[in-house]
Order: C-alpha cells, then structure tokens, then sequence
C-alpha cells in the first residue's frame, strides 16, 4: 500500500465505484478503500437475516418471509432511466457486460387520492383519466410541442426560445391546469420542487423528451430498468472494471485517516500503519465529517408483501410519485416496489420502499400517505437517516467529497452528483455520446 496513487476513494457506495470506474478508464491509478468488509457502504443490499439485525437487533428471521438469502434488498433503491446518464455511463465504461436488466412494468403518480399511470406522451394524455376533456386536448396539444421540439431545428421551436422564456411562461401558452402542471414537472420531468417555474423552460422541456423517449426504448409501461438482484450487483461490477485497467481495491480497511501537510491539502490515506500516497481524495461523507454539513434527513419504510401494490395492474416493479401539493407537505414523497420477477426477494414476494424527506421526527406518521397505497404488509422496518452535503473547497483541501442519498427513487440526482464531480476532479466534462443499444433490458415477463 505504500505507493503513489493519482486517487484515493475511500468508501465503496454506487457513487464513489462508478467515480473511481470512471478514474480508472482515464488512465488515472486509483486505490479504492472501504473501512466494510463489504461492498455498497449507505447503498448496500443486504438479504433479510442482515435486515433484521440491523433494524431489529436479532438474527432470527421468522418462517414465513421465506429463504434469507433469496432476498437481495437494496438500502437506496432507485431505478434508472433508460436513456438517463447513468445508462450512458454504464455503456461507456463497458459496465453493462457485467449486469443485466429488466425493464421497470408501471410508472405512476398520486392525485386527489388516487394511483394513476404517467401520460408521457399525446397519445397517453388523450387516454389518461387524470384530466377531463378539455385538459386532455390542451395537455395533447403540449406534448406534441415537446415531442417535435429539435433544439436545432428552428421551425419546432414555434417562436419560443425555451432558453430565455421561462416554463411558467411555456405553460400559460398551453393554458394547463395546476393538477396537470404538478403531475408533468414532478412525475415526468422529476423535479422535486417548483423553481423550475421561474427557470429556462429547456431543462423541463429536456426532461420530458428523455422521459418519452425512455419510455418508448422498450415499449414497457415505464421508461425505467433495474438490474436482476438489484444495485448490489452495480459496485462490484464497477471494481472489476476497475480492476481491468489497474484499480487496486481493498475492503475491510479500519480507519482510513486522511492525511493533510501544513498548508491542509490531502496527501494521502493511512490505514493499520501504512500511508498510500495521493494527489485527491474522493470519499462518501463518513469519512471526513469535518468537511460537510446536515442539510436534511430522510424518512423511510422498508415493507416486505405478498402481493403487487393495488391499483398498479399487477405490476411487479414500480414507481409512485406522490407530488407535495397533494400531500400538503414541503417536499414529493415516493413508493418504490420490486419483486421476486428481478430476482431481489423469494418466489411471491415483494419488496417496497416509502421515502420522503422528513419533516419531522415520526416516519410512521409522515410516510402514511405512501404506505397506504401498499395494502396488506407482512413486515414494516422504519428508519431516519441524515442527509450531508460537502462544505469544503476541494481546490484548497484536494478532498472531492459526495452527498449523501436523497428521497428520491430515481438515479437522476445521484448521477448528476457523479457527473459534476468528475468534472471537478478531471478539469473535463464527461463525453456521453454512446450507442444506446449496449444496454438491453430483458422482456418484462422474463425472470
């Protein structure tokens, strides 16, 4: 270990692995460290013996929730979106070799008290009951704006410069209802709070086209994919691609201590006496508490069923948006729900997750709204987390540090994370132009 390394990454979440993969196929030597003897750090899958130790203190697992290893349950579930960064990134570093997925079946949103799919496209609107006649034809009119909108293409753009007038603006051409506006912004184009409104219409109208054209890569009932056993399957694939171009990874590492001179610049990581030398240290939040600050928490319910959530067409993978509007809370709640089909719980099992960013301190109380949507659920296992976000320079320290997982059940704000913090590091904006074909997601009725 007492070498030169151009990285350090210390701990070995979704984040720091497909950084440190992505380090790696630049050329850069990286020695990856976790003070675990596992692999995933906050974002680890764990089967139920281990869920049950964590969340109930025991190792005993009662007969009925069937086989412990059968379950592979991911501790920040997310799906990805088909065409979505992370998608690119995974095709681009050769990662897909290494996993296979299984299209999402049902994407929905919550409004005035009911489950409803997500129209992404004219067609969709014009079938949706989330909107009366008049809003349907008005809604329709809209998509088609966004589907034929080309950025270079002049003549789509119907007089509109999506990169001066603001969505706010955008819509009140379109003269669309608010419910309608709530379900578009944050169950199709994933925002999670309305400055949008007052922002350049380009980022919603990108959204929305990235959503429907996701959508449309393998004609399911959502733009989302999962990998078959889930995430845990992602950081191991990305430490052997690490390992192909010379990545050295070591787990079960106590300590970890980052070393700075006089001037407080990182300049390596001692770990039982050794110190590895480096230029940069990238690391979750765990590892250097001094450098960030709380900026939230996150409520969650973890709920293991025997059934597919009412109302989702049978549906054994999904997503439900619940928009905070509806809910008159501060922030979007969001149901996220796998099953024994991607190969994470036994035969006839489901697993879903309920999160939201707290506001307070009762996650039986606060998640109730999403809850409720489930039906009948065999075991509930409740958890707060807190969320950090890094207050250093890393200009002045070399530490690149990354934020903790949000709410969210959907890969858009981590990869965006990954994204700005490889720019940091490397000076260069990651180049995503891939062949979106290296990714194939298995027939939704294939286990």
């Amino acid at each position: 270990m007492d070498e030169e390394y151009d990285v350090v990454v210390l701990g070995t979440g979704l984040k720091e692995c497909i950084l440190s993969g992505l380090l790696s196929v630049d050329g850069l030597k990286v020695l990856h460290m976790d003070r675990n003897d596992y692999y995933g750090g906050e974002s680890t899958s764990l089967n139920l013996t281990k869920i049950w130790k964590r969340f109930k203190g025991s190792e005993t697992t009662p007969d009925h929730l069937g086989v412990s290893k059968e379950y592979n349950v991911d501790m920040v579930p997310k799906f990805m979106m088909a065409n979505g960064a992370l998608v690119r990134v995974l095709i681009r570093t050769s990662v897909t070799k290494y996993l296979n997925f299984k299209a999402v079946d049902g994407s929905f949103v919550y409004n005035n008290g009911k489950i409803h799919k997500v129209p992404a496209t004219d067609v969709e609107a014009l079938k949706s009951n989330l909107m009366g006649l008049f809003e349907k034809r008005r809604a329709r009119k809209f998509f088609i704006y966004v589907q034929d909108y080309e950025e270079d293409d002049p003549k789509s753009h119907e007089g509109l410069d999506l990169h001066k007038v603001t969505t706010k603006e955008v819509i009140s051409k379109y003269g669309l209802e608010d419910d309608t506006v709530d379900f578009i912004s944050h169950a199709l184009a994933l925002h999670r709070d309305d400055n949008y409104l007052d922002e350049p219409a380009i980022d919603t109208v990108k959204r929305m086209k990235l959503y429907a054209e996701s959508l449309a890569r393998f004609q399911g009932g959502s733009p989302y994919i999962y990998p078959l056993y889930g995430l845990g399957e992602l950081p191991q694939a990305f430490a052997r691609l690490s390992a192909v171009y010379g990545g050295t990874y070591m787990l079960n590492k106590p300590e970890c201590k980052v070393e700075f001179d006089e001037s407080g610049k990182a300049f390596g990581v001692t770990s039982e006496g050794e110190t590895a030398k480096c230029k940069k240290v990238v690391c979750d939040p765990s590892y250097l508490p001094d450098k960030v600050k709380k900026v939230g928490r996150v409520a969650r319910a973890i709920c293991i069923m025997k059934h597919p959530i009412p109302d989702t067409k049978d549906s054994h993978s999904v997503q439900i948006i619940l928009p905070k509007k509806q809910l008159k809370r501060k922030s979007d709640m969001y149901v996220f729900c796998c099953s024994y089909a991607h190969n994470v719980a036994p035969k006839g099992k489901f697993i879903a997750f309920v999160s939201t960013e707290a506001e307070t301190d009762k996650p039986e109380i606060e998640l109730k709204p999403g809850i409720d949507l489930l039906g009948p659920v065999e075991e509930t296992f409740f958890d707060i987390y807190d969320r950090y976000e890094p207050a250093n320079t890393p200009e002045e320290d070399n530490c690149f540090v990354t934020n903790s997982y949000d709410a969210t059940t959907h890969f858009e704000t981590t990869v965006k994370d990954v994204l700005a913090l490889y720019s940091k590091i490397t000076g260069k904006e990651l180049d995503l132009s891939v062949d979106l074909n290296a990714a194939s997601a298995a027939e939704p009725d294939a286990a």
